[in-house]
Formats: structure tokens, C-alpha cells, sequence
């Protein structure tokens, strides 16, 4: 077992790696809001993991406590009202660095998993709505509550609108109410929600499952996913397929199923 631990960005992550699983925890209590800091110090967690060959899934959770992540940091944002631009040009650049952060998640080329035991609330609840899969514990709960304040959850609508249907998204977003678990997951928002005492243990299973296959082929496939889910019917299935022949072609490919056929373990190398 390989096992290592850290903590990055001026204290506000903890990462950690087991057996090709990285999981990234935001540590910054009691909110684990979104500052620029954090998203900067989350950024470089995944950047870093996306160059490191042994990490096959990751894992965003947070350090144990009341929340998930609330969201951008409100008090800093509302500092930057005494510049000169009334907050302008720092508004921007959070923004900004948020959507790179949120598309950095949908983009990687490997599987990441939101792990969620708490609050999870505007830009948080963004982040897990980034991710490719969520479990979430029953006493977790999610809100873009951005309307309440006359701030409306525009950014978090983009992630929410691609993973929930448009009536649920648009209650979340125009009532700004907190949703439990069980809801989070029939509206979409989550894949399972477990008691807190197992939440570990089935997230463990899935990184378990997910690190066991090709590499390549989990990245070939995310990609894929996401880049024809933004094209017609027709469109879809022309990129779909050429990458289907491409994957067929590709070592890893040859690999699964003549280990198949032989009934015997694939040994994956990634090519």
C-alpha cells in the first residue's frame, strides 16, 4: 500500500494518497469557502494530480465538520467593495478562476468523486455538481441560496443545469431553499446517499472499482462523455464512434479483451 499525506496550499488542503487514490480535502473551517486562496490551492491539487501517473481517481471530500463548502467567501468579496472599482476587477478574477477551477474537474482525465458530509451551498454546491460522481452522507444538504442575499447562483446554475433536470435546477435557483440528501439525489445532484459512519467505505468502493480499470481508458471515456453531451443526436454519434475505433485501436484495448476471452486479469499499461 502506498500511502502518503500533506497539506498544500497555506493550510487549506489536506491531500493524501492510497493505492492510486488522491483525496483532496478543503480544511479551512468552519465554511471552507471558495476564497481565492482555496481556489487557487484547488486548483494546483488537481493540476498536480492530473500530471501524476500513479493517481487513477480522486477523491473531494472535506475535513470533518458541520460543512461541506458554502461557497464563495462573501466577506472577502464584500471587502473589495472599498476599491476603487467597487470590487470590479476582483469580482472578475474570482469569477474567473472559479470557472477554470469548475472546468479544470470536468476535464481531467481522471475520474473525481465528490465525497459530501455536510453543507454543500452556492459554489459548493457547484463543486460537487462539477464532479463526475457524488456520494453523499443523509445528513448532507445542498441550496444555491444566492437569490436570498439579491445575488443569483449564475455560476453554480451552469454546473446545476448539466446534471439535474431544468425544473429541478430552476427550484433550486429561484427558491434558494436547502434540499436534503435523499432530494439531492432524486433531483440528480448525487449517485447514492448513505449513513455518515459508511460514507467512507462506499466511496472506498468506488475508487476501488474505477482505479481497477485502464487508465487510458477512463480518460478516452470521460472525455468523451462530456464533449458529446453538447452536440446533436447526429453529431454525438459521429464523434462517438470515431473515438470507439480509436479506443479499439489502442493497446490497453487489445489488452481487456484478449483477457476476457482468455478468462484471465488484464495487466494495463496505459497505451
Amino acid at each position: 500500500m502506498n500511502e502518503m499525506a500533506m497539506v498544500t496550499g497555506r493550510d487549506l488542503l489536506l491531500v493524501s494518497d492510497t493505492d492510486g487514490v488522491r483525496r483532496i480535502e478543503l480544511a479551512n473551517p468552519p465554511a471552507n469557502a471558495l476564497s481565492l486562496a482555496m481556489i487557487a490551492a484547488l486548483q494546483a491539487a488537481f493540476d498536480a494530480a492530473r500530471d501524476d501517473a500513479g493517481v487513477r481517481v480522486i477523491v473531494l471530500a472535506a475535513a470533518p465538520g458541520k460543512v461541506f463548502c458554502a461557497g464563495h467567501d462573501l466577506k472577502e468579496m464584500t471587502a473589495h467593495r472599498k476599491d476603487a472599482d467597487r470590487g470590479r476587477a476582483f469580482y472578475e478574477t474570482t469569477m474567473k478562476e472559479c470557472a477554470t477551477l469548475m472546468q479544470t474537474i470536468v476535464r481531467h482525465p481522471k475520474p473525481v468523486i465528490a465525497e459530501v458530509d455536510g453543507v454543500a451551498s452556492a459554489a459548493g454546491c457547484q463543486l460537487v455538481a462539477s464532479c463526475d460522481l457524488a456520494i453523499a452522507s443523509d445528513r448532507a444538504s445542498f441550496a444555491t441560496p444566492g437569490v436570498n442575499i439579491g445575488l443569483f447562483c449564475s455560476t453554480p446554475m451552469v454546473a446545476l443545469s448539466r446534471n439535474l433536470s431544468r425544473k429541478h435546477a430552476m427550484e433550486m435557483l429561484l427558491t434558494g431553499e436547502m434540499i436534503d440528501a435523499a432530494q439531492a439525489r432524486d433531483f440528480g445532484l448525487v449517485n447514492r446517499v448513505v449513513p455518515p459512519e459508511y460514507l467512507n467505505q462506499i466511496v472506498g468502493k468506488y475508487t476501488q472499482t474505477i482505479a481497477s480499470k485502464s487508465p487510458l481508458t477512463l480518460k478516452v471515456g470521460k472525455e468523451a462523455f462530456y464533449e458529446q453531451a453538447e452536440m446533436s443526436l447526429s453529431h454525438a454519434y459521429d464523434y462517438a464512434s470515431r473515438v470507439m475505433v480509436e479506443n479499439m485501436l489502442s493497446r490497453d484495448a487489445e489488452e481487456g479483451i484478449g483477457a476476457f476471452i482468455e478468462k484471465r486479469d488484464p495487466n494495463w499499461t496505459g497505451e
